[in-house]
């Protein structure tokens, strides 16, 4: 049977110009039993608000409309101000979640007083498994092996081209430790908002999920990857008409990642490499997409 709406958790979705599929994911919230959806709003063009007048009437979804696209972080925090929720599922606007996804998610987060965060499975239509639902720290090293197809050799040197990605590693049975999960769908209790502080709105979109895996880490908080609870994740949906403006704002976030958590590590000379690198990779991928537009538009002409 469908849970009733007991559990104590707000659902926090940041929408922008999401479609249908806003749509979709509120429904399959309020029908996994969460408290209240709270759908912040970064000023859709799209009609795409229109697909939530159904829930309305249910007294469990409110609204909150910014008037300019504050970015997802921003987003998220103005949500988390507004619940008053003893946990909170941040999920994104293009994920339904699967039956009995919400229940083993929140058994997962209070089955131990030292879990502070807990993701579910995200996974594709066909039901195989997403990248980036569980993974480790992408170090500026393990970043350079994964972005330049280095990790393809991790067969021959394990410790030097392991991928930061662990999609490809047997799949767990059970709830288990990882450093971080997605942003796509974060369960957080709310007494670890304190300690830890709320998303860090320097990011406008990309990292700051990893920024925020990295500081529950450091104020001792575990970080859970929970198989049993699929999440489906049309991915890319919100992004994929405006590449480049996501893969600006993506490698910004990880300069910013990595000046905060691992500076300190790298000599002057090396980190001038590390930072040439980054921007280097935007450099390939906006050529990249480029040459997919100039096709895409060769053809239509």
């Amino acid at each position: 049977m469908p849970p009733s709406f007991t559990h104590n958790c707000d659902v926090i979705v940041v929408n922008y110009n999401a479609g249908k599929l806003i749509g979709e994911c509120v429904a399959s919230a309020l029908r996994e039993g969460a408290l209240r959806v709270i759908v912040v709003d970064n000023a859709s063009s799209d009609g795409s608000l229109a697909f939530l007048d159904a829930f309305l009437a249910s007294g469990r979804l409110s609204i909150v409309r910014n008037t300019r696209n504050m970015g997802f972080a921003s987003a998220c925090n103005t949500g988390a101000g507004v619940s008053d929720a003893g946990a909170l599922l941040f999920l994104n606007p293009d994920c339904v979640l699967m039956p009995c996804s919400l229940r083993y998610m929140m058994d997962a987060l209070h089955s131990d007083p030292a879990t502070g965060m807990v993701g579910g499975f995200l996974c594709n239509p066909d039901g195989s498994e997403q990248p980036g639902g569980r993974r480790v720290f992408p170090t500026p090293r393990r970043a350079f092996v994964r972005a330049f197809g280095l990790s393809r050799l991790d067969w021959l040197f394990p410790s030097l081209c392991s991928d930061f990605l662990l999609h490809r590693e047997p799949l767990p049975t059970a709830p288990v430790a990882v450093e971080a999960i997605s942003g796509a769908c974060m369960l957080v209790k709310r007494e670890t908002l304190k300690p830890v502080g709320l998303w860090d709105e320097g990011y406008f979109l990309h990292c700051e999920d990893l920024d925020w895996c990295m500081r529950f880490k450091l104020q001792q908080w575990r970080v859970l990857f929970v198989p049993q609870a699929r999440v489906m994740h049309w991915r890319g949906t919100c992004s994929r008409d405006r590449p480049f403006f996501v893969e600006w704002h993506k490698h910004r976030g990880m300069v910013r990642f990595y000046q905060k958590f691992f500076r300190a590590q790298y000599p002057k000379w090396l980190w001038g490499w590390v930072i040439l690198g980054v921007w280097l990779r935007f450099c390939l991928v906006s050529t990249y997409h480029a040459f997919k537009w100039g096709l895409r538009r060769g053809r239509s002409a």
